[in-house]
């Protein structure tokens, strides 16, 4: 891990009380959404072959890698050409994943991310390290902060896979226009982090769940 200059002091007040919301929020969303769970666990497994939970290692807090869950919404044994999804109807992604990805219920099991301790309700979307390890020093301060379920960026770009669609080279798009406005969004939030922004991420985050805008 590089050292980093831009060090943010931790506000721990601020951080005791979000990290307590975490905990509710998580623990609270997979008793309550557990017959959800087990509906879309159902509707994964017989719409196609292969596992009900996808894994992948993402960059976490002090650029320290962890295990991401995902419901699976992919075809197992496609060619990984890319990384990234582009369009709302790549042809790697299952019936089911598509409806999954729209509403964004392939992200709940990251509840359990958040439980334990890897992840916030609000943060970063945490990133492959492919991208991390192309952040500039004064960029990785988003490294010091959990990451999270949502953040402004997500918001912000929410129909990213269909702009990816449009360019030739996605991955090289993502990485030159997309990645730094992430970037800076979530440096924004990290500078002035404080319970009342993450309560407004999680508001606007349900908003733009049901709004077309």
């Amino acid at each position: 891990m590089k050292s980093n200059n831009n060090y943010i002091p931790a506000r721990s007040s601020a951080d005791l009380f979000i990290r307590i919301l975490d905990v509710w929020i998580s623990l609270t969303g997979m008793i309550v959404l557990s017959p959800l769970f087990l509906l879309i666990a159902v509707l994964v497994k017989f719409s196609s072959r292969g596992p009900v939970i996808f894994r992948q290692l993402r960059v976490g807090r002090n650029d320290v890698d962890f295990v991401l869950y995902k419901f699976r919404t992919m075809y197992v044994r496609q060619p990984q050409k890319q990384s990234l999804t582009v369009g709302s109807r790549d042809k790697r992604i299952t019936a089911v994943g598509y409806y999954l990805r729209r509403f964004k219920l392939d992200e709940l099991p990251q509840l359990y991310n958040v439980l334990k301790g890897e992840m916030s309700i609000v943060g970063p979307r945490p990133e492959l390290r492919k991208f991390t390890d192309l952040y500039a020093e004064d960029e990785r301060v988003v490294l010091q902060l959990k990451p999270g379920i949502t953040d402004n960026a997500s918001i912000y770009f929410k129909n990213e896979n269909a702009l990816l669609a449009e360019q030739a080279d996605p991955e090289a798009y993502y990485i030159k226009h997309i990645m730094p406005v992430k970037i800076q969004l979530n440096r924004h939030y990290a500078e002035k982090r404080t319970v009342p922004k993450y309560v407004n991420v999680i508001i606007k985050t349900l908003i733009s769940l049901v709004s077309r805008n």
